[in-house]
């Protein structure tokens, strides 16, 4: 019998084992933004193909992620959306228990820049209204996968040409990845030079999604 149990908490282990590295993390968070090839993801997460095929090749292994051929490309995506789920509740444990982690995370937004506070109904019935303008700098492709209701896509590397396309005499409130992507940031702090009244919503699709609000052209696995 206690063999048995060995067995059963080993099984569960496995999945422990997978995401016990930051960068299989990294990967998890890139791939809820939509499916991605390997070499995208090595991009984004600035390691090496072949590293990211060894990381991909563990997530695998643990059924975390699935892939499917697109011609010569291997192309790799979250096995479902409860894996999208695993990573916001592991990552919103570790934010309430490390301390680091807490003030890492308060340098990411300037002060009164965060919009946190705010309820996410109330964004979405203001962004519905036209009283505030969401913002998603992400990359087109993974606006196009998923978004925040009342969303525009504007990515980061373009938002300086664009912002004309903006109207000032209304809030803006970009969101990229979540918590820990720092485009919105980058994004904020542009608009704010620019004269904008801009704020910085740390939740990306897989907090929204999680936290059980609507989702806008969902993916295959929403």
């Amino acid at each position: 019998m206690r063999e048995l149990k060995n067995q059963l908490y080993e099984q569960v282990a496995r999945i422990g084992k997978a995401i016990a590295s930051p960068k299989r993390l990294e990967l998890i968070e890139l791939l809820c933004q939509g499916e991605k090839t390997v070499e995208t993801l090595a991009t984004q997460a600035d390691i090496s193909v072949k590293l990211a095929s060894a990381h991909l090749k563990e997530l695998r292994l643990a059924r975390l992620v699935d892939t499917r051929k697109d011609g010569k490309y291997v192309v790799y995506r979250l096995a479902s959306t409860s894996v999208a789920d695993l990573w916001v509740t592991l990552r919103t444990e570790a934010e309430e228990r490390l301390v680091d982690l807490q003030m890492a995370l308060a340098s990411i937004s300037e002060p009164g820049a965060d919009i946190q506070g705010i309820d996410r109904s109330e964004i979405l019935r203001r962004a519905a209204a036209g009283e505030i303008t969401v913002l998603d700098v992400r990359p087109e492709e993974e606006f196009s996968v998923a978004h925040l209701p009342h969303a525009r896509s504007v990515p980061l590397e373009e938002l300086k040409q664009r912002l004309a396309e903006l109207p000032k005499d209304v809030p803006v409130v970009a969101y990229c990845r979540g918590p820990f992507c720092l485009m919105a940031k980058a994004a904020t702090e542009l608009l704010r030079k620019k004269g904008y009244q801009a704020f910085h919503l740390s939740d990306g699709v897989a907090e929204w999604r999680a936290r059980g609000l609507p989702v806008a052209s969902p993916s295959e696995l929403a």
